[in-house]
C-alpha cells in the first residue's frame, strides 16, 4: 500500500500523517508513506484544500484532519 500525504507541511498535514500512521499500525498493514508538497502535483489529484490523503493513487479525503479511527475505517473499506 502506498500512502501519500498531500500538503505544505502545516500542522494539519502533520496531524493527518500521525493519524494515518497510527491507523496503519493498528491494522497491521504494510505501507510506504510519501509526503507531497508540490502544489501542481496536489492539484493534479483534484484537491483544492489540503491536507489530502491518497492511497494507491485514490483520493480518500481532503480538506480536513480525520481521527485515526476514521482513517482505519477508510483503509479497512479498501
Amino acid at each position: 500500500m502506498h500512502i501519500k500525504i498531500l500538503g505544505s507541511g502545516c500542522a494539519n498535514c502533520v496531524n493527518l500523517e500521525r493519524a494515518t500512521r497510527q491507523a496503519v499500525a493498528e491494522l497491521g498493514l504494510d505501507a510506504t508513506f510519501e509526503k507531497v508538497t508540490d502544489y501542481a502535483e496536489i492539484a493534479g489529484y483534484g484537491i483544492m484544500r489540503t491536507p489530502g490523503l491518497v492511497v494507491d493513487e485514490q483520493v480518500l479525503l481532503s480538506g480536513r484532519v480525520p481521527t485515526a479511527s476514521h482513517v482505519k475505517q477508510l483503509l479497512s473499506a479498501r
